[in-house]
């Protein structure tokens, strides 16, 4: 990558800003009546309104020239042709295929992944279709009417977001009641406790979802759900009762699980990404496995114009490049990730993930630390709790938030017109952030109502918007399998594109791993021991903590009863 080149790209886009800072994007859309035809685009159904965010046309030539000098279709077509491209762990990057259903090969180190990759499928196929249809029951005889999935990170968020999300789906092709899902990931002990609360031993499957079946939180909660089920089953039930997706057989089979029930999956899928993969098998269950194909042809067919689409109608690759020119030229730290869909209620959190794990780094491929700003914060909730929650801060408030607005044309439920106000406020909120109002016209408002003019001038400035707060609105059909593959590949890829202008691998996360060995550290400690060998054996103590943290572990000891 010539840093030179892209330097100076940036500098000319800094350019851009300088010269459009003069102009209020309302004026923008006065002056141009096509600016929603010119700064919108589609696949399938799925439309992406880019248009209330202050860019113009050279802006957008010049974002798009940034990625060619970038090289951001290069490193595309290398993902997919299976480099291993996330290069501080020499892994390829190949959550693509998981989704692929052509017949050309999908190579990783000269072998074709595909027939591994289509016999897990058959096997979760063969799988779900039979506990969905009784075939496969509990010890006692029961029939399953409680999944409850263990894992943490992309092997809870993803299939816990895509159950919720698929709600309407979870009766279809079933004559009696659905699956119930539950995930649990927390090792705070109330996670899984509240949930064997209310579930029958007898009727209860849990899925123990960790590739290498050693992740801490999971194989705590693992451990303490098998002992719950012993305790009312008797000492076989972990056979009939538990379903493992890891990589770990011998772990898997030590712990109970029969070897027919753990699928596997693979080092080029990374957590947060495999959702598409085993890892799927709670929304396979809960949804069925006919939707669950839907939801990858929906993810697939994004791929496909990911990997096709030129850049001036690329979804991904245009949301990615308006991301960059929010963080890196408009020096906006955050992104609200705003469905109005209550069942999209873990969408948010999803999208922190994958955003925030993936590209929350200040390290470049080269080693070298990197020139500017990486990624956003990513936070956001559903609409419309939120406008009475925290729009009074994106409205008003010092700092700029860039949001996506997420919309279906249609609800899955006819309940009267609470779907056309859901519309209407969702669409009245972009709106308003674009439009804003300046004080003559609240002033004018105010006298209008008759209101005293002392009164007015002191109330005024209060009631006025600044607007120029910059939205994406992405509409679609309806929440349906394939919509939702398709909005969570978009995301995966805009997320790749501005790793490859950041230059930074977005395929690992080392980030997490400090605290995670000072935890199993601190962990003997917490214990009441004073010291632990450790695997390299080096011996921890007291003396090798920091004041507040030993006033911590001091107070924790004095206040546990």
């Amino acid at each position: 990558m010539n840093r030179a080149k892209i330097d100076e790209a940036f500098d000319k886009l800094k350019n851009h800003q300088q010269r459009l800072a003069g102009i209020k994007m309302r004026e923008m859309f006065v002056l141009d009546e096509e600016r929603f035809d010119s700064f919108s685009t589609a696949c399938n159904d799925l439309l992406l309104d880019y248009s209330k965010n202050k860019i113009d046309k050279a802006v957008l030539q010049d974002l798009f020239s940034l990625a060619q000098i970038a090289h951001v279709e290069g490193k595309r077509d290398a993902m997919w042709s299976g480099e291993p491209i996330n290069k501080t762990e020499n892994r390829s990057v190949m959550h693509m295929a998981l989704r692929y259903s052509g017949n050309d090969p999908v190579l990783v180190d000269g072998q074709n992944i595909m027939p591994q990759i289509r016999d897990v499928l058959a096997a979760i196929k063969l799988f779900s279709d039979d506990v969905r249809a009784d075939k496969i029951r509990g010890k006692t005889g029961q029939r399953f009417s409680d999944i409850v999935n263990i894992g943490i990170g992309g092997s809870n968020l993803g299939p816990e977001m895509v159950c919720t999300a698929l709600t309407p789906y979870t009766k279809q092709g079933l004559t009696k009641q659905g699956l119930r899902s539950h995930f649990v990931s927390n090792v705070d002990g109330a996670d899984l406790s509240d949930i064997l609360k209310n579930v029958d031993p007898a009727s209860t499957m849990f899925i123990v979802a960790s590739k290498t079946f050693t992740t801490d939180e999971t194989m705590t909660n693992a451990n303490s759900a098998r002992n719950w089920l012993l305790a009312a089953l008797g000492e076989n039930a972990v056979k009939d009762h538990f379903v493992a997706v890891s990589t770990n057989i011998a772990a898997c089979k030590n712990f109970g699980i029969d070897e027919k029930r753990i699928f596997g999956f693979w080092d080029w899928v990374g957590g947060r990404y495999s959702v598409w993969s085993a890892i799927g098998l709670p929304v396979a269950l809960a949804i069925g496995f006919e939707n669950f194909e839907q939801f990858l042809s929906g993810a697939a067919s994004m791929d496909e114009h990911f990997l096709t689409a030129p850049m001036e109608q690329n979804l991904p690759i245009i949301m990615a490049m308006i991301g960059i020119w929010h963080r890196n030229i408009c020096d906006f730290s955050t992104l609200a990730i705003l469905p109005y869909d209550q069942r999209m209620s873990r969408f948010s959190a999803y999208l922190q993930q994958l955003d925030m794990e993936s590209n929350g780094k200040t390290t470049m491929r080269s080693g070298e630390k990197i020139a500017r700003a990486s990624g956003p914060i990513v936070w956001g909730e559903p609409g419309t709790n939120g406008q009475h929650a925290f729009y009074q801060l994106l409205h008003q408030g010092s700092d700029i938030v860039p949001c996506d607005f997420l919309i279906a044309a249609n609800p899955h439920e006819h309940m009267g017109d609470h779907h056309q106000k859901l519309v209407a406020n969702c669409f009245a909120q972009s709106e308003a952030l674009m439009l804003g109002k300046d004080k003559e016209h609240v002033v004018a408002e105010l006298r209008e109502e008759g209101m005293d003019e002392g009164e007015v001038q002191k109330l005024a400035p209060h009631k006025v918007f600044p607007g120029d707060r910059p939205s994406n609105t992405l509409i679609y059909k309806q929440l349906d399998p394939a919509t939702l593959g398709s909005l969570i590949a978009l995301y995966e890829h805009k997320v790749f594109v501005q790793g490859v202008i950041w230059n930074i691998n977005s395929f690992d996360q080392w980030g997490v791993e400090l605290g995670k060995q000072l935890a199993k550290d601190l962990l003997p400690l917490v214990k009441g021991q004073s010291k632990q060998q450790t695997h390299d054996s080096s011996t921890h103590d007291s003396s090798t903590h920091d004041s507040s943290t030993l006033g911590l572990l001091n107070q924790f000891h004095k206040l546990e009863s």
